[in-house]
């Protein structure tokens, strides 16, 4: 088959220029959105009278006959099929003849191209949402399961405050919650029909391009041609959420290999998700968590890719636009393999529960010490201060902060009674903290019972 282009040129392709161009091995993957388009253009052309009733159904008959070919992995591919158009088109013709070159009818690869990867990625957006939903299920099952467990909470990696193991796993979901509403918005807007716009300046045979929209299950057409054919934004938005995604799986990644070391040992990674060393038999290295971690500069790296190749293109469609599926469908390869490998680490993690509680430290009370004296009515700025005096107290003689008596205590401030001691009690201290968002248990169960909730609605 003649290239789709080839009428004014007289020389042959450099044969490294035709591999350089050929694209067919990455957006391959759109074959089933590439005929699907084909099909509601055809039908659009039938009703504009451009086609006969009989050449409509040849050719939805012939496309139909390609996708099977595609699905059952019977298509051959074939020297001059320079992408996915091309290998169906040419496919197409050598079903049903000469009447198959007539699908391309006012249609350009500009307009056919990016409404297949619209297509394409509809679906696979709906793939990482039921995925993502299923990871905030997971962490809220595991957040009501072991509410009762307590940890230490950090802030710049110094022990900060009690709180429960189930709250540290609900920060993550919480985010993991944004994402999924970030990516159904960016599949929202991303659901217009480009298709009818041609190479540039629109389509010269009457195509109804709203009837188009809705046979593909787009909520409306695109409004300008020439923004439609060199528009890539749904391109890069998908490309930064995968990037900011990834970056919350290494958040959470980073948390696991810090918390499975063994001077912390608050948990263990599951054997199905960690690996060991060809040197060293002790060892249990968490390599499903240092892998996503690494893998969200891989995603990051492509994002910049993108911003770097559209920021200079003149209107309208430039070949620069190849290489953005390279990139994107690299990208959500691997957030699609990072979530289910997110979900296998989570489901698989076992909590040390005692060895968390024994890294709670006295100190991490001190706050409680100044809230304290606020209940007695003493300005927090004053009793931040006094409990300040009683940490470089304890400091001074090498003791924990629980260990002063309500003597040493009242030397600092006289409001401090026998019922201090009250205070030195880590269960008691999360259970405080009863706000909306808190770390007391009602609080924690409450946050896991909406986010199962919104989750099962997600689904």
């Amino acid at each position: 088959m003649s290239k789709l282009w080839g009428g004014r040129f007289t020389g042959k392709t450099d044969p490294i220029m035709e591999r350089f161009n050929n694209s067919l091995d990455v957006d391959r993957v759109m074959w089933s959105a590439d005929i699907a388009g084909s099909v509601a253009y055809a039908t659009s052309l039938e009703a504009a009278g451009v086609l006969s009733a009989a050449e409509a159904g040849q050719i939805r008959e012939g496309l139909g006959k390609v996708r099977e070919e595609w699905a059952s992995g019977a298509f051959v591919v074939k020297e001059g099929d320079e992408d996915i158009h091309t290998a169906n088109e040419r496919r197409l013709t050598e079903l049903i003849g000469a009447v198959g070159g007539k699908v391309h009818t006012g249609r350009s690869r500009n307009d056919q191209v990016v409404t297949d990867l619209r297509l394409h990625l509809r679906s696979v957006c709906a793939e990482l949402a039921t995925e993502l939903a299923g990871l905030v299920t997971l962490a809220a099952k595991r957040a009501t399961a072991e509410v009762d467990l307590l940890m230490p909470g950090y802030t710049h990696l110094q022990s900060a405050q009690p709180v429960r193991w189930s709250h540290w796993m609900l920060a993550h979901a919480q985010a993991w919650r944004r994402d999924h509403g970030r990516l159904v918005q960016a599949a929202e807007r991303m659901n217009e029909c480009p298709l009818g716009s041609g190479a540039l300046a629109g389509n010269p045979f009457g195509v109804e391009r709203e009837s188009l929209a809705s046979a593909l299950g787009f909520a409306r057409p695109t409004a300008n041609s020439m923004d439609a054919v060199s528009d890539r934004d749904f391109v890069v938005e998908l490309s930064g959420w995968a990037t900011l995604l990834m970056a919350h799986l290494s958040r959470f990644a980073e948390d696991i290999i810090v918390f499975s070391t063994q001077e912390f040992g608050f948990v263990k990674c599951g054997d199905s998700y960690s690996t060991g060393s060809s040197l060293m038999p002790q060892k249990k290295n968490p390599d499903a968590a240092e892998l996503l971690r690494g893998k969200a500069n891989r995603v990051l790296g492509h994002h910049t890719a993108l911003l770097a190749m559209i920021k200079g293109l003149p209107l309208t469609y430039n070949k620069d636009l190849q290489e953005d599926k390279q990139a994107l469908f690299d990208s959500l390869d691997t957030v699609q393999a990072a979530l289910k490998i997110t979900s296998g680490v989570l489901a698989t993690l076992q909590p040390a529960a005692a060895r968390m509680r024994g890294a709670l430290n006295s100190f991490m009370l001190a706050t409680d010490l100044s809230e304290y004296l606020v209940r007695k009515g003493v300005p927090f700025r004053e009793t931040h201060h006094v409990a300040g005096r009683a940490v470089q107290l304890a400091e001074e003689r090498s003791c924990a902060l629980t260990e002063l008596s309500v003597a040493d205590l009242q030397s600092l401030h006289p409001l401090f009674g026998d019922d201090v001691l009250a205070v030195w009690d880590f269960d008691a201290s999360v259970e405080r903290r009863d706000s909306i968002g808190g770390v007391s248990k009602r609080r924690v169960l409450e946050q896991a019972d909406a986010l199962a909730a919104w989750a099962d609605a997600a689904a």
